[in-house]
């Protein structure tokens, strides 16, 4: 027998939880190189921020968060090899994808944030320069240039490579694929390193060495300390320029949206479905990117009533899998609605026409200057309409027809001639109610009606 635990097991902390997942991830022999590469990243760091204020450089300050921006990189490609090893589990049941593309979101982010601050900086600078030291700034810009491009070669992170590309192009990338293609034009050897584009990290990296480079030699000539911060705002914005298009691809991805690129493709998709044998309508489809290239969907599908269900959903399946790797698919039969009668009995009073009836006419108040027969505003001098007949006028009150007369044969009327104005008063000149009323039987057999006849007897 098993033991009893009379109490739960307490749950583990949130320090606990990173802890065991760090664990997990630290047992796989890939991520060892990450982690030495995040710690030489973390010694890297220490030194170029004690050079930062030994030169009182704040371009070299800018470049250094590019060295943090690496370490960024490296936890975001830990957090890839974790989410290769977890399943999905009934709280995640899309797996953990989406925790790569919130790591790329953040690390960008920051980044961003990094380059606002230095412009901040370097404004309040344009009103006081400072003496710049240049003991140090050429050797921590080869440092930082070094370590760089050494961590974005020689480690494969798999989210920034497919976001690097699947994003769209940042103006430094643009004006550099411009000048690659005149150079190239000169040079065709160069055109399979220059192009079709440069990978944009190392393309930062080049650009922030060289204007780090470019201000050293200025200082060193003119003592023009102005530079430095001019050096300063242009690495800022190189860094704004290539970080913001990734941003906005990663933040796409978590607001579930439908890349542009394959809504063509998906549309020929469901047409396509809708002209399987047995479909009948495709409605409610919904497709997001769950990862970097993970797309997911769900889909309705209205079949008919004889179609057989499994061979409509294995191939609604087989035609959306080739670009929906999680996809479901919900499939129902169709329902025609039939009109029910009403089980509940009616009352006797409801259609029986009493001895006495008070019939309300319309309110023809509202209609003083109507013409009855345009229904257009009269003419105060017109005359009358021909053919009129006694028609009742305005502000007419309820008819009262009284039922005294006799019913021989079971009809509702009395035979022989009668006068005209009699007619009118049985309510035959009225419209809508002479035939009703003249006419009204008194035999039980007669269908579709309801009530109790002369009688007494209840009708059908």
């Amino acid at each position: 027998k098993g033991t009893i635990h009379l109490f739960r097991k307490s749950q583990r902390s949130l320090v606990g939880k990173l802890t065991h997942e760090f664990r997990l991830v630290a047992a796989d022999r890939r991520s060892w190189k990450i982690l030495l590469f995040g710690a030489i990243n973390l010694i890297c760091i220490g030194f170029l921020l004690m050079w930062c204020s030994s030169t009182n450089s704040i371009a070299l300050t800018a470049y250094t968060y590019l060295t943090i921006f690496d370490l960024f990189s490296l936890v975001t490609c830990l957090i890839s090899y974790w989410v290769m090893m977890k399943k999905p589990s009934p709280v995640y049941s899309f797996g953990f994808e989406r925790f790569e593309v919130l790591a790329v979101f953040a690390s960008t982010v920051l980044a961003q944030l990094g380059a606002l601050f230095i412009l901040k900086e370097s404004a309040e600078r344009f009103l006081e320069q400072p003496e710049i030291h240049t003991g140090r700034l050429l050797v921590g810009t080869f440092v930082a240039l070094f370590f760089n491009l050494f961590t974005m070669l020689s480690i494969k992170n798999k989210p920034f490579a497919y976001v690097s590309e699947a994003a769209s192009t940042s103006w430094l990338q643009e004006h550099v694929a411009d000048l690659s293609r005149s150079i190239c034009g000169i040079i065709p050897g160069l055109s399979s390193i220059f192009l079709p584009r440069m990978n944009p990290f190392v393309l930062i990296d080049i650009a922030g060495a060289l204007a780090l480079c470019i201000t050293y030699m200025l200082i060193e000539i003119n003592n023009y300390f102005a530079v430095d911060t001019a050096s300063a705002i242009a690495i800022a914005l190189m860094t704004f320029g290539t970080m913001y298009p990734m941003s906005v691809y990663s933040g796409k991805v978590l607001l579930q949206t439908t890349p542009p690129h394959v809504i063509g493709q998906l549309d020929k998709l469901l047409r396509e479905v809708s002209t399987l044998d047995g479909v009948l309508e495709v409605r409610n489809e919904h497709f997001w990117t769950l990862g970097f290239g993970t797309l997911a969907g769900s889909v309705h599908v209205r079949i008919r009533r004889d179609a057989n269900e499994q061979m409509v959903l294995a191939h609604v399946t087989n035609r959306l899998y080739t670009l929906v790797s999680t996809l479901t698919v919900q499939i129902f039969k169709d329902d025609w609605i039939r009109p029910t009668l009403s089980s509940v009995p009616i009352a006797n009073n409801i259609l029986n026409l009493s001895d006495h009836h008070i019939i309300p006419m319309p309110s023809l108040k509202a209609a003083d200057n109507l013409n009855p027969v345009t229904s257009t505003p009269a003419k105060p001098s017109s005359p009358p309409p021909e053919f009129s007949f006694n028609t009742p006028g305005k502000n007419v009150n309820p008819v009262i027809l009284l039922n005294t007369q006799t019913k021989p044969y079971g009809l509702g009327f009395n035979h022989g001639s009668a006068p005209y104005s009699s007619v009118l008063n049985q309510g035959l000149g009225i419209p809508g109610m002479g035939a009703a009323q003249g006419f009204r039987t008194g035999f039980a057999s007669v269908p579709s009606r309801y009530g109790t006849n002369a009688r007494g007897q209840p009708r059908p």
